[in-house]
């Protein structure tokens, strides 16, 4: 519709069509065959997104939702060590507060390499639990989930992982990495409404569940669940939301998950083309085990110009991209490519933000817009 924004941010994303129709239905059952075969579903496409055998208990809550779940399920009355190098790692942290024994903040700057060197020295002074967000999405920077994982396994820890903002748009493989509990986020990558949560939990994690987790996200009352016939939550779904996340699923299937994690790598090329072009200086700073984020990039602003201004002309052109959070306001502005969007999409976002940038008066000596599309054509 005319009046819809394109969203290109970081998650809320546009939704396809057989996504939002399939919201638009009569109520159903959320204890018969029909719901439980809709779970099944999701489960099954899920598998190979997380790259996990185990199976994926889907929540009704949002991504922090799934957050609190792995933390108070397998961290409660423990000392955790969290690796925080953006928002989302501080906010996995807070959450750590309200759980752990001892909640320890293994800190590096927004978009810097995680200190890796100080999560060996951590887990060496008894941290049992580490978590870390895989794709930061706050600063642009993808973290090395292989990496921890090889260290958590060294020192004998669970591993939680925030992969709401990979899974479904960037390369997973949570038992290859020695991922405890992944948690992935349904109006991300999976381009379906915002609401729920989806969690996977190793075997070795289950050995290790606390004792009295939380009454609405006790995870093993939904792996009990999960295991009848047909599928069921322990308590009432979000029945809609649900049915939208099964036929998202079902495009990624369609779709193909390697094709679907080509695409994205593509977009976020291209759109590091378009930033070279424009003479703009990505944010994160990478290193041989951290890369650019390939479902978010976030962008030093130009020089001499305000987020609310520089937003606003974009916005003009009925598209919406993010700005810098926090003490990075005005500072940064993020172009989401996760999802469903493609080249089209892409293409209109970086014309209306490259406009956006010359009207800064900053200097674009060559298109974006071209050295994009030599990407994507």
């Amino acid at each position: 519709m005319e009046d819809e924004l394109l969203l290109m941010l970081p998650g809320p994303v546009p939704l396809p069509e057989r996504v939002r129709s399939a919201m638009a239905r009569q109520a159903i059952n959320h204890r018969g065959a029909e719901f439980g075969n809709a779970y099944a579903d999701i489960v099954r496409v899920l598998k190979d997104l997380f790259g996990t055998k185990n199976n994926p208990l889907v929540i009704s809550g949002s991504g922090t939702s799934g957050m609190e779940a792995a933390v108070s399920n397998f961290g409660k009355g423990r000392k955790i060590a969290h690796l925080i190098n953006g928002k989302f790692g501080e906010r996995m942290y807070t959450i750590g507060q309200r759980y752990a024994s001892e909640a320890l903040p293994v800190v590096s700057d927004w978009g810097t390499p995680l200190n890796l060197e100080a999560l060996k020295s951590a887990l060496e002074g008894g941290c049992e639990v580490v978590t870390m967000v895989h794709n930061e999405t706050s600063a642009g920077i993808l973290n090395p989930g292989e990496e921890v994982g090889k260290i958590c396994r060294k020192y004998d820890a669970l591993f939680i992982m925030d992969g709401v903002t990979s899974i479904g748009g960037d390369n997973v493989q949570a038992d290859k990495w020695g991922v405890d509990v992944a948690v992935v986020g349904s109006q991300k990558c999976l381009a379906a409404p915002a609401g729920l949560a989806a969690v996977s939990v190793s075997g070795r994690a289950w050995e290790r569940a606390v004792n009295n987790p939380p009454y609405y996200l006790d995870l093993m009352a939904y792996k009990k669940n999960a295991a009848k016939d047909p599928m069921e939550t322990p308590y009432t779904p979000a029945v809609p939301l649900f049915l939208a996340l099964r036929e998202a699923c079902l495009i990624i299937e369609e779709e193909g998950i390697e094709k679907r994690i080509l695409r994205h790598h593509k977009m976020a090329k291209a759109v590091r083309s378009a930033v070279g072009a424009w003479g703009l200086d990505m944010f994160p700073k990478i290193d041989a085990f951290h890369q650019y984020s390939n479902t978010v990039t976030a962008v030093c602003i130009p020089p001499n110009s305000n987020d609310k201004d520089f937003r606003g002309t974009v916005k003009n052109f009925s598209i919406q991209i993010a700005g810098g959070q926090d003490h990075l306001k005005d500072k940064i502005f993020r172009i989401g490519h996760m999802g469903a969007v493609s080249a089209p999409e892409l293409l209109a976002t970086l014309a209306a933000t490259e406009f956006a940038i010359r009207k800064t008066g900053h200097k674009v000596t060559d298109s974006g817009v071209m050295a994009a599309a030599e990407v994507l054509g």
